[in-house]
């Protein structure tokens, strides 16, 4: 009889807390059609009540994280066209912060790496919209043009006190991801630069390496995934195995259990075990972080640079019945160790500070990919 009357009030205080909570999100619901009824009826100017709405919902979204956003039908539709030949872009990685447009990573040899955006810059103005306020894939579309027109770029950046204006020019972004060289006194280290994870990478980057082993004389290798925004994921796991031979790469957790997955290395280390020091600074995020942590992780690489992005979510495109989409975090990456990359990103075993240069292999100015030559010859 105890029992059953322990189970009856359990029970009974379940519902009477979901009814609570149901009860006051109706309040809520209540509240904001209230609000709403006083915009349409005090406001100083008459304002369009589906824009308000709209702007509403992208507000719930974007109060969850920096990468999810409402898309209306007509920009969700454009998203989905096929526009090669006819627009272009930029050249670069861009998330919020704070409300805030913020450049993840300016891509290699992109109009926006010309003509010196950085990684980290806040863009305040595009031509002549301001940009606070409006959602991050509003803030793709007004870059998005016609390849060959010019787009004024406003930046804020950190330690200089006025605004900086770039002027741009759109062209089709197409990315060769990777590029290599022999560097040191006696041209025995393999330098890699990976400057994205897309489709065709882990090939290139395999091919790379393989040509570089069948000089018996490459000692180590620099591996530079500086300003590299990331991608596909499979490719970040790809591209990590071919320096492990166990262990696990990366894990995924989400609320379901298909989103919950774990990712391990297999047997078979492409260079043998020799020395790697991975170079990361503010612009590597994502499928660069797990690179990078995954190595740290397993004492593999010497990780050196700047602490990376910290951008460790996996967003999911979801139609909706308007015809427009909403992009939705669904997942976060883990590393091996079991931290989050989420807005902490990964901190380098040896910090060196970047000294803004353009990342050019023969640059004497590039004080990190120096330091990198001498810690691997020392």
């Amino acid at each position: 009889m105890k029992k059953i009357l322990i189970i009856f009030l359990i029970s009974f205080i379940f519902f009477i807390s979901k009814s609570y909570a149901k009860n006051e999100l109706y309040e809520k619901i209540d509240l904001f059609g209230e609000v709403l009824e006083n915009i349409k009826k005090e406001y100083v100017d008459e304002v369009d009540q589906s824009e308000i709405m709209e702007s509403a919902i992208n507000g719930v979204l974007q109060s969850l994280d920096p990468y999810s956003a409402y898309m209306s039908p007509e920009l969700f539709k454009e998203m989905q066209t096929d526009t090669r030949g006819e627009f272009g872009g930029l050249g670069i990685e861009i998330g919020m912060e704070a409300g805030v447009v913020k450049v993840i990573s300016p891509i290699d040899d992109t109009p926006a790496a010309q003509a010196g955006i950085k990684a980290g810059d806040y863009i305040v103005k595009i031509g002549k919209e301001q940009v606070q306020g409006k959602s991050l894939l509003e803030a793709v579309k007004l870059m998005r043009g016609p390849v060959g027109t010019s787009i004024n770029l406003t930046v804020r950046r950190k330690n200089v006190k006025k605004p900086l204006e770039f002027k741009i020019v759109r062209k089709i972004i197409e990315i060769q991801s990777v590029s290599s060289e022999i560097l040191g006194k006696n041209k025995n280290l393999g330098y890699i630069r990976l400057k994205s994870f897309n489709e065709n990478s882990d090939k290139q980057f395999l091919k790379t390496v393989k040509k570089f082993e069948k000089d018996m004389k490459i000692k180590g290798y620099l591996l530079d995934l500086r300003n590299n925004p990331g991608g596909l994921l499979n490719q970040a796991i790809n591209i990590t195995d071919f320096f492990l031979n166990d262990g696990e790469i990366v894990s995924t957790k989400g609320r379901k259990i298909s989103e919950t997955r774990k990712f391990f290395a297999r047997r078979g280390d492409e260079i043998g075990g020799k020395p790697i020091v991975v170079l990361i600074n503010n612009g590597s995020a994502s499928a660069s972080e797990i690179f990078a942590g995954a190595l740290k992780d397993h004492k593999r690489a010497i990780i050196l640079g700047e602490n990376s992005y910290g951008k460790g979510s996996v967003q999911s495109i979801i139609p909706l019945k308007n015809g427009g989409g909403m992009r939705l975090t669904i997942s976060k990456y883990y590393l091996p160790s079991g931290k989050s990359i989420s807005e902490v990103g990964v901190t380098p075993d040896i910090y060196v500070e970047e000294d803004n240069s353009d990342f050019q292999i023969n640059s004497e100015k590039d004080n990190q990919l120096n330091y990198a030559i001498r810690l691997l010859t020392s």
